[in-house]
């Protein structure tokens, strides 16, 4: 599933050959996803100026003259930029047209989804769907300390796990299975300890660790387990930088600890008993 580092280089990708430009058609091939592709996009949008496209948590936003296009990728979903002349690939599901320059969603399991906020209704940042999200990661809000602040006050009397705390994303939004395992890998926290539990100093480095993970992620252009790619087409290569996740029984890249996998809420945890002690 796409998560945050993967949101934002598609983001990065798409940015530069979108930004004010203005979109002629949309074409709603199949809009049965999470939510129905409203009907009358097209109608709604045609003509309008990108003015910007930034990302809050998973959705990526464009702003139009009249209104905010929310976009989710879903599960498998991705967003490449092609000549419009390139003929469309079984699960695209909805293109805008630029001219000579199509912006494809390619979604095969459909969970994706193409809402319409428009400016009519107030700040995009009053939708509903983005209400509930928790703090940005490199917000200042999250930054040095005000991080280790946000994630202390969170967790407290949580007897949830860390590793479900953080995957929730109440507190700080992005921080997706694999950025989980590693995150706390990076602060030296068990996966399993309950959040309630977490010091001061372990929010610190927990806080710390996450900025420092999902950046890295992002500068290498995500991680590809299977659907993934970018807005050119490329997969995500943190993958060859992990140090827990995918790595069970290898050797800990730091003590040389066989690596443990648990399973935490159906999803699979990795960590270093030695480097991360309960």
């Amino acid at each position: 599933m796409p998560e945050l580092p993967e949101v934002e280089v598609t983001r990065l990708g798409i940015q530069p050959h979108l930004e004010g430009c203005k979109l002629s058609t949309v074409k709603i091939i199949d809009g049965r996803l999470r939510w129905p592709v409203p009907s009358n996009l097209n109608q709604l949008l045609s003509g309008q100026k990108v003015a910007g496209i930034e990302r809050r948590g998973k959705y990526l936003i464009m702003e139009l003259d009249n209104g905010y296009l929310l976009l989710h990728l879903g599960m498998t979903g991705t967003l490449r930029v092609l000549p419009s002349s390139d003929p469309l690939k079984p699960h695209d599901r909805v293109t805008f047209e630029f001219g000579k320059l199509s912006l494809r969603l390619h979604d095969p399991r459909k969970f994706g989804a193409v809402l319409w906020h428009p400016k009519s209704k107030g700040p995009v940042e009053s939708n509903a769907l983005l209400l509930k999200l928790g703090i940005e990661p490199f917000s200042p809000e999250f930054s040095g300390e005000l991080g280790a602040d946000v994630l202390y006050r969170y967790s407290r009397k949580r007897s949830i796990a860390v590793k479900q705390f953080l995957l929730a994303g109440q507190a700080v939004v992005g921080v997706g299975n694999i950025y989980c395992s590693e995150s706390l890998f990076e602060a030296g926290i068990h996966p399993a300890k309950a959040a309630g539990k977490l010091t001061r100093p372990q929010c610190s480095r927990l806080a710390a660790a996450v900025r420092l993970i999902l950046k890295k992620a992002i500068d290498a252009g995500g991680s590809t387990l299977k659907d993934f790619v970018n807005s050119e087409g490329d997969p995500g290569h943190f993958m060859v930088q992990t140090k827990v996740y995918d790595r069970k029984d290898q050797a800990c890249k730091v003590c040389k600890t066989s690596i443990k996998q648990i399973v935490q809420g159906q999803r699979s945890t990795y960590f270093c008993p030695q480097c991360q002690k309960r």
